[in-house]
């Protein structure tokens, strides 16, 4: 897929998990919430994989150990391998073994999923900027992360030794709500230092490159539930995408995606995968998806029409992106949403 304006989801004949040949889910907000798996996520799953689809779990959260997500993923009823699972953890260690020798040391401000990718590339984890490392990454630690490993990160950075970051999501979902991420942790650092770090997770190409070295796939669709993280991952690598509204986007944000943020289909949860995605057609003005219909107004996104919401969603889209070529759409979006009930 080449990088070009969308201006509408695409649809698909066949089933999703038949166009391609793997999966690349996201995992907080697309399989799992707060530890707790999303309605119809094991069902779907299992079904895509006895079809035959490769299932693979690329996550920008870099506390867990692919091993712990893997095992986490079967208590749900998820069968997974720690080879079945990509991390931000993994990324930015083959980033920074890519740049200081074998047996350097690296100071860490995170969990053990960073740690036991930086062994994995013949890195040493220390603890203190006294400990002499040649760089300094920083992953997302848990809200039980102690405010002196950030004091730590600053140190050695004023130092002069460089910083890498495993990705830099402000939020991360969980089962109360949103809660900070690792980006937000990282702008303490920022704030501090003045310093910018490397960055390696979605949607910058270190973490695209790393899943496609560890998964072999040739026809590649990313499953996610961020426009920032999984969609403009997707555009950036070229590959088509999913978005499934069980996380953190919302309707309206879609609709005001810009070109890089647009998903290639858009479905209510990981049935998707399991079905052909509607064409979304030309109509007069507008748009027609299913029963409904949609245009651009001068001032407002119009919408007449019945039938299944999510139809109705996918014309908006169109009328919407379309309005808005390569930026975002300004129309007040409020009375169409409303009418879908979203």
């Amino acid at each position: 897929m080449s990088q070009t304006v969308r201006t509408r989801p695409e649809g698909s004949a066949r089933p999703l998990s038949e166009a391609y040949d793997t999966a690349l889910l996201d995992l907080d907000g697309v399989v799992y919430a707060g530890g707790r798996a999303i309605a119809h996520a094991v069902e779907a799953l299992g079904t895509a994989r006895s079809g035959g689809m490769h299932l693979a779990y690329v996550t920008n959260n870099a506390l867990r150990t692919p091993d712990a997500v893997a095992a986490h993923l079967t208590e749900l009823g998820i069968p997974a391998q720690a080879s079945d699972v990509i991390t931000s953890a993994q990324a930015v260690a083959r980033l920074i073994s890519e740049q200081v020798p074998a047996g350097s040391r690296v100071l860490v401000v995170g969990g053990e999923g960073l740690r036991v990718a930086l062994r994995e590339r013949e890195l040493v984890p220390v603890e203190s900027a006294d400990d002499d490392p040649v760089a300094v990454v920083q992953g997302y630690g848990g809200p039980e992360l102690p405010w002196g490993r950030f004091a730590e990160a600053c140190y050695a950075i004023a130092r002069g030794v460089p910083w890498f970051a495993s990705n830099t999501d402000l939020t991360i979902p969980s089962a109360r709500g949103i809660a900070p991420g690792n980006g937000a942790a990282v702008e303490v650092v920022r704030i501090a230092t003045g310093a910018e770090p490397r960055v390696a997770g979605k949607p910058l190409p270190p973490m695209h490159r790393e899943t496609i070295l560890r998964t072999g796939a040739r026809r590649p669709l990313v499953v996610g539930d961020r426009l920032d993280t999984d969609i403009e991952g997707a555009f950036n690598g070229g590959v088509d995408s999913l978005l499934v509204l069980t996380g953190v986007t919302d309707g309206a944000q879609l609709l005001a995606a810009p070109a890089r943020h647009r998903p290639t289909y858009v479905d209510a949860d990981l049935r998707g995968l399991l079905t052909g995605q509607p064409d979304v057609e030309a109509a007069g003005d507008g748009f027609r998806c299913g029963g409904w219909t949609a245009t651009a107004g001068k001032e407002r996104l119009e919408l007449a029409g019945d039938g299944e919401a999510l139809d109705g969603l996918r014309a908006l889209c169109a009328a919407a992106w379309t309005a808005a070529g390569e930026g975002s759409c300004e129309l007040d979006r409020g009375k169409a949403l409303a009418r879908l009930g979203l």
